[in-house]
């Protein structure tokens, strides 16, 4: 079943990007006016979110949404056979200069990222950062151990290592201990489970629980917290831009690291709100 499912993935990843995005362009309208794919809750999320918009102004979002939504589907079946120099071209870090200076001084990073644009392609960022520092990503295990396989061979193919979130801790100490430069990436806007809330935030009109454990990564190991300002330039284009957080975040209260986060994340959000992943039930647990 693995060879199967990779050799599709694969071949669908040789087709040029004109003729991918006509596949995306005839793909949108089954599957957003005959499949109707989670539209519920994306109504649902853009409208409890943005209640200063009109309906008319939600179903514009929420078209332009669903036509990114197919387009970074079959862009991210390129991962599998891009090459890294037509990747550099078409998934800038813009400012890397700025983060290799960081690991030059010996630091570590903390990136905090989010689902907006095309995350899977900034798995690419190991082609920007230095050869000797250790790039990560921290990822869910997927359930289905052949889909899992195939997407950690994906993220990993451009130099990057997945780390599974519940060995997160391990791994950042044993860099640590080993005195290795390290940059781990940081998906940080998911839900945590009902038991393990223990913040909330205002995020998009919601109070809603999230997770904590990034903060605690880049407090307790003393990484950098960078985020992650994704743009998309165009169809097949993206831009990433990096800043700090904070300079001193142990100074910080207890998990303002993650409101400034948040705040972050929420501002360019509502510059291209098409842009965010919004078929995930991401308010289930929020606060009335």
């Amino acid at each position: 079943m693995y060879y199967f499912i990779y050799f599709i993935i694969k071949t669908l990843s040789y087709i040029p990007f004109w003729m991918l995005y006509a596949i995306s362009d005839i793909m949108y309208y089954p599957l957003y006016y005959v499949i109707r794919y989670r539209r519920e809750i994306v109504r649902k999320n853009l409208t409890e979110s943005f209640p200063e918009k009109s309906l008319s102004e939600i179903i514009t979002i929420e078209k332009k949404f669903y036509r990114f939504f197919m387009d970074m589907l079959l862009e991210s079946s390129k991962i599998a056979s891009i090459s890294p120099d037509e990747m550099r071209k078409r998934m800038k870090f813009v400012n890397i200069d700025k983060t290799n200076k960081l690991l030059d001084e010996g630091k570590s990073l903390a990136f905090f990222m989010g689902h907006f644009c095309n995350w899977e392609w900034m798995t690419s960022v190991g082609l920007w950062i230095k050869d000797d520092v250790v790039c990560a990503q921290v990822y869910h295990k997927l359930i289905n151990e052949t889909f899992d396989k195939i997407i950690k061979q994906m993220r990993e193919r451009m130099g990057n290592i997945c780390v599974e979130m519940r060995h997160t801790a391990r791994f950042v100490a044993s860099m640590k201990a080993e005195n290795r430069a390290c940059m781990v990436a940081l998906i940080a806007d998911q839900s945590p489970k009902r038991k393990q809330i223990k913040h909330y935030v205002k995020f998009l009109n919601h109070m809603v629980p999230v997770l904590v454990g990034p903060e605690k990564i880049a407090n307790h190991f003393g990484y950098m917290p960078i985020f992650v300002n994704a743009k998309r330039v165009k169809r097949g284009y993206y831009e990433c831009e990096f800043s700090l957080l904070h300079n001193d975040p142990t100074s910080l209260p207890d998990y303002k690291l993650t409101d400034l986060y948040f705040e972050r994340l929420e501002d360019e959000i509502r510059k291209h709100p098409e842009c965010y992943l919004w078929t995930h039930n991401r308010f289930k647990y929020a606060k009335n």
